[in-house]
């Protein structure tokens, strides 16, 4: 019997800024993911990478006075590093849109869009947010300007573009919310686009003019135009995995290894609706799950900006504080789905109370009291103390919410600590050495409990108490120095 599959991507970030926090937080939540999935046995595609066409990378490149390609392979480079510094599995797949391939590919998807009878050519005039590389509806606009970017202006537009006949799945796309009653993640996400489908589906273009923005992929049997962003970076979720060449591939991780998608709430639209009428138009299956972030916010739900000067770059977390500190902070003390704010100060008060004086205090405490007495680990010894916590742990992960599971983790380390509290095995050892020894073995049994349960999370964390455990030794220095300054 063959392994099965598991495909889990990011969104493609887009090069025309330096990686922020935010894709920071999403890349490392799919990476646990990812983890955990191998970790039950499954074959997993874990995928990302960047997106590099569109109208603000053209006008980023211009303004810089460089080469577009020379600009987006700087940028992209940037965006790779995060793998390495985020301590990102390895053997993630990392694709770029200006990749031969991807492009030949998104051709392809167009030709067959066009085959269906869903793409025509039509004049138009539209509201268009340059943040987002969108056309905005009326109920999408506040005071003159789209609610995601209140800072930009909207742009009026008026030329000839291609279409996709998105007005033509409603129904199909209500059927597939019907069916798949957890297709997003969270549900008040889910409402979300429920109720935009809802409300009926307007037609969306697909593609510029060349001589206004001649950066993109060039549009099937025409060159005077190109691909829209959106409609081009979307492909890349099947492009990666070779379609539409290697059958094999695809057939193995898209149609059987439920395809994931993790996005924030800014694109809940693009993948949870436009994508999946895409996929309809090709004949192709839809994805199996979309999970929806919230943003990272600065102090009291500010915007993060340079003009306010709170963004967080995380390569300077990972500087101060380390790249497991920073995976321990995303996945447990921001919100799993809703905003979250982030401070320096949260962040230390986090690290501290967390890793230094929690996870890191107890394992140097339970190994020197396990080397000190010559007590080694005994796998066949089994506390149930911990099931209904393991029972959470496991529950949340299939959920996504990876901030419950965490907390099931530190249940078992706040138990742990407590029993040090209460027993003193330290003590009791030296009047009571049969009891003493069951409880250091108690404890030693439930750290490597908490070791494998990190591990998606943590992994290098989780490598280092196991190794500890293995030779039975105390830790050198802490796991985690605290942080005063």
């Amino acid at each position: 019997m063959s392994q099965k599959s598991f495909y889990i991507t990011t969104t493609l970030p887009y090069v025309n800024a330096e990686p922020h926090i935010g894709f920071a937080m999403e890349i490392i939540r799919a990476d646990v993911i990812a983890r955990f999935k191998k970790s039950q046995g499954l074959d997993v595609f874990f995928n990302t990478g960047t997106d590099e066409h569109g109208q603000k990378i053209f006008e980023k490149a211009c303004e810089n006075n460089v080469d577009v390609q020379k600009y987006v392979d700087k940028y992209a480079e940037n965006f790779k590093n995060l793998i390495p510094l985020l301590g990102i599995s390895s053997d993630v797949h990392f694709i770029r849109t200006t990749d031969e391939h991807h492009i030949k590919s998104a051709q392809e998807f167009w030709k067959k869009c066009e085959e269906s009878g869903d793409i025509y050519k039509k004049n138009y005039t539209i509201k268009y947010c340059v943040g987002c590389e969108l056309e905005k509806t009326d109920s999408e606009i506040e005071n003159g300007h789209c609610v995601l970017h209140p800072n930009m202006e909207l742009e009026i537009r008026e030329e000839e573009n291609y279409f996709f006949k998105f007005s033509k799945y409603q129904k199909p796309l209500l059927d597939l919310y019907k069916n798949n009653p957890n297709f997003v993640v969270p549900d008040f996400r889910f409402n979300e686009i429920k109720a935009f489908v809802e409300r009926g589906l307007e037609d969306f273009s697909i593609s510029r003019l060349k001589s206004k923005m001649s950066w993109g992929i060039p549009v099937p049997g025409n060159p005077l135009h190109v691909m829209y962003v959106w409609f081009d970076a979307l492909v890349n979720y099947i492009s990666t995995l070779g379609w539409p060449e290697d059958k094999e591939n695809f057939e193995k991780y898209w149609t059987n290894g439920n395809p994931t998608q993790y996005a924030g709430k800014d694109n809940l639209r693009q993948q949870s609706a436009m994508w999946q009428a895409m996929l309809k138009s090709v004949g192709l299956p839809y994805s199996h799950q979309i999970v929806i972030n919230g943003f990272i916010q600065g102090a009291n739900g500010q915007k993060m900006s340079k003009s306010l000067g709170n963004v967080i770059n995380p390569t300077e977390v990972v500087e101060k504080y380390g790249a497991e500190a920073l995976r321990y902070f995303v996945c447990r003390e921001l919100s799993t789905f809703e905003d979250s704010d982030f401070t320096w100060e949260r962040f230390k008060e986090a690290y501290n109370s967390g890793l230094a004086n929690g996870v890191g205090n107890l394992t140097s405490r339970i190994m020197t009291m396990a080397s000190t007495n010559n007590i080694s680990y005994d796998k066949d010894f089994f506390n149930k103390e911990n099931d209904n916590f393991v029972k959470e742990y496991n529950e949340s992960m299939k959920t996504f919410n990876l901030g419950r599971a965490m907390n099931a983790v530190w249940s078992v380390i706040s138990w742990m600590d407590k029993t040090i509290q209460q027993e003193e095995p330290f003590k009791k050892i030296k009047t009571d050495k049969e009891g003493g020894e069951k409880i250091i073995k108690t404890l030693l049994w439930d750290l490597n409990l908490v070791s494998e349960l990190l591990g998606p999370f943590m992994p290098e964390t989780a490598e280092k108490i196991q190794k500890l455990i293995k030779e039975n030794k105390k830790p050198i220095e802490p796991l985690f120095l605290r942080k005063d300054a």
